[in-house]
């Protein structure tokens, strides 16, 4: 399955969460799309529910289906709270830690200056979203990126970064310090959900 490419609004309102992180999808909205979204008062099932907390997490860090399980795979194999540990790797992707930099507004954004060569790691170019950033390692712009306007605007609307992520702004570097805890991951996500939903 490719990953989605389509409009994110109108998944965000299927789903009930923003994915961007500004909330603006459900500000006017705040109900399913289609003819009948607003009256819609149809109860979950168990699996439903298990279903749509899973598709609320892939489609909020933009994966596809085979990634995701891989990584939910992954998470299984190390010590601590298998489901806390899934979304610490999320976290670990290099697009989204452009995205808690600052560097970009939204993941997708983010995804798009890895993509282009933008981002730096140890400062070794790396075009890989995907790319899992181990503790300690800086993530950077290209000397040329950090002129682009894009970024300066993200940079100047950036007001938090992250406790696991330490961040100059005199260099605009960027360092992976820890695994976040569970507190500072998104509330909305039941990560229990998706684990059940995998071990049927």
């Amino acid at each position: 399955m490719a990953r989605y490419t389509g409009p994110s609004w109108k998944k965000a309102r299927r789903v009930g969460v923003s994915l961007t992180g500004t909330g603006k999808e459900l500000e006017k909205r705040p109900y399913a799309p289609g003819q009948h979204g607003a009256n819609q008062r149809r109860k979950l099932s168990e699996f439903g529910l298990q279903l749509r907390e899973k598709q609320k997490l892939r489609f909020m860090y933009g994966i596809n289906e085979r990634q995701f399980l891989r990584i939910f795979n992954d998470a299984g194999k190390m010590k601590g709270i298998h489901g806390e540990n899934f979304m610490a790797l999320l976290e670990s992707r290099l697009d989204n830690l452009v995205y808690r930099l600052g560097f970009a507004r939204t993941r997708r954004q983010a995804r798009q200056l890895v993509n282009h060569g933008h981002v730096l790691v140890d400062g070794k170019r790396v075009d890989i979203p995907s790319f899992r950033v181990e503790h300690g390692q800086t993530i950077s712009l290209r000397e040329k990126s950090r002129n682009l306007s894009i970024v300066k605007e993200a940079i100047e609307a950036n007001t938090f970064v992250p406790e696991y992520l330490s961040f100059n702004e005199d260099t605009l570097e960027g360092t992976y310090n820890r695994f976040p805890e569970r507190s500072e991951l998104p509330a909305e996500i039941n990560e229990s959900l998706i684990v059940e939903y995998y071990s049927r």
